[in-house]
């Protein structure tokens, strides 16, 4: 099966358990995730607190000052919910979980009215982005 049909059956079955968050938002993490292992030396596992600032860099870069408002429309409000994206996509089989793994992981990781103000900036912990 090609990877468009991998994640269309993917999005299928989500639709059918879950009506919380826009699909868009799930594919946004997916994106997210390969956005934040672009930036790694190399290919690893990511923790929840690294996933969710890979959500907040990404999202500011695509949406810029739009961020949060794009974010709310698809029904993400905050870290956590992230998480709970994430553990759908595990569920579906389009992401695996390492066994120390857990949705609380993602739990405040940051506030969204703080990381999405004008003037924030890129903050994302353990990878330099001034090129030292």
């Amino acid at each position: 099966m090609s990877d468009v049909a991998t994640l269309e059956a993917a999005l299928a079955e989500i639709r059918k358990r879950d009506g919380k968050y826009n699909e868009r938002a799930y594919v946004f993490v997916l994106a997210a995730l390969e956005f934040a292992q672009t930036r790694l030396p190399a290919r690893r596992h990511l923790s929840g607190v690294e996933l969710a600032w890979s959500c907040r860099d990404l999202a500011l870069e695509q949406f810029g000052m739009l961020a949060a408002a794009v974010l709310a429309h698809w029904g993400v409000h905050g870290t956590e919910d992230f998480g709970q994206i994430v553990f759908m996509l595990i569920d579906v089989g389009l992401l695996a979980r390492q066994p120390s793994d857990r949705i609380e992981d993602f739990a405040r990781v940051y506030d969204f009215a703080d990381v999405f103000k004008a003037g924030a900036g890129y903050r994302w912990p353990g990878v330099s982005t001034s090129g030292e």
